[in-house]
């Protein structure tokens, strides 16, 4: 069971945009940070465990070539080997800061001279793998970008083709450098997955076709793949060989987001529908098939549930945003 915490509150609501949270656990300071995004501003937010905010930075777009100020579309932190980088995105590029905002130390402006007038330009989707940055884009490409240990000399090294529609979401997973085991996932907007082994070379090992949803949102733990899609699925896949396993219909309405607790196999997922609901995940070890068993259920009335996180790696506290909902949420486990 979880009980509701003191929430955190927010200077205006999260926008109306799937994975809109983003969530940095620091636990040498006893500190969490997080992440929302409404319009050209990202709002990050530290807060000590009893709630209490205790610092607010505001990030904007930066503005590129264009007249209007750009739509931030997410806010992330990836965690690297030697550092942590806060990544954001929008219509205009990718911007790169220090951990805490302070400083921005890469920008990479989007190119808008391949995309047809119907097409907005934006990127959308992000995640650390290895020492590499993987950003999503609205043509279907994923860009790669290597970090090195400091610095700013941040370089773009690859771009990967595999979805012919934009990028909704990437998850990644680390490969303890076995071979050919898949390490990062990108989904998109026509349902369809694919599964990348990373390295200095990025290697598309299989793709999951879609069906005619969007998959908003996915999660990559111990070569199983949890994919939430716009009919409120949940869809449990082999990474290795893109079987499907196990097929939920956990919610009513689209899925907003989904998250993992590495240490346990917790899945959380949270919808339109305003419930946010949480998974065990497991093998059988008799026939190493995918088990799914149900651990908890949470309604948030009459909000449009756009982004949830768990706030540490053992699933004992989550936050949950909502689209005109001038807070963060948080339950911790009783």
């Amino acid at each position: 069971m979880f009980r509701r915490e003191r929430p955190i509150p927010l200077r205006g609501s999260a926008a109306a945009l799937c994975n809109n949270l983003s969530v940095l656990q620091l636990p040498t300071h006893n500190l969490t940070h997080f992440g929302v995004v409404h319009g050209p501003s990202a709002q990050l937010l530290s807060a000590a465990p009893e709630g209490v905010p205790l610092a607010q930075r505001q990030l904007y777009a930066k503005q590129g070539a264009g007249v209007s100020p750009p739509l931030i579309t997410q806010v992330h932190w990836c965690i690297l080997p030697f550092r942590v980088l806060l990544v954001l995105t929008s219509h205009r590029g990718i911007q790169m800061y220090e951990s805490d905002g302070s400083v921005m130390v890469y920008w990479h402006a989007l190119n808008s001279g391949d995309a047809s007038p119907v097409h907005a330009v934006f990127a959308r989707g992000i995640a650390a793998c290895g020492h590499f940055v993987c950003v999503g884009t609205w043509s279907g490409r994923v860009l790669v970008f290597d970090v090195p240990v400091k610095g700013p000399n941040i370089a773009l090294c690859e771009e990967l083709a595999g979805h012919q529609t934009p990028v909704t979401d990437i998850a990644t997973e680390p490969a303890q450098g076995q071979d050919c085991v898949a390490d990062m996932v990108t989904a998109d907007d026509s349902g369809l997955l694919c599964v990348w082994k990373s390295g200095p070379e990025f290697k598309l090992l299989t793709s999951i076709a879609g069906f005619g949803v969007p998959c908003p949102s996915v999660q990559l733990w111990q070569g199983i793949i949890a994919a939430g899609y716009g009919n409120g699925q949940v869809r449990l896949y082999e990474a290795s060989t893109g079987t499907l396993h196990v097929q939920i219909n956990a919610h009513a309405r689209a899925i907003s987001a989904l998250d993992l607790a590495p240490e346990v196999g917790k899945l959380l997922s949270a919808a339109e529908d305003t419930f946010v609901h949480i998974w065990k995940l497991s093998r059988s070890p008799e026939s190493d098939n995918i088990e799914v068993e149900h651990c908890h259920g949470e309604c948030v009335p009459d909000t449009q549930v756009c982004g949830a996180r768990f706030c540490d790696p053992s699933g004992s506290s989550f936050a949950v945003t909502g689209y005109d909902l001038a807070e963060i949420l948080r339950f911790r486990s009783v």
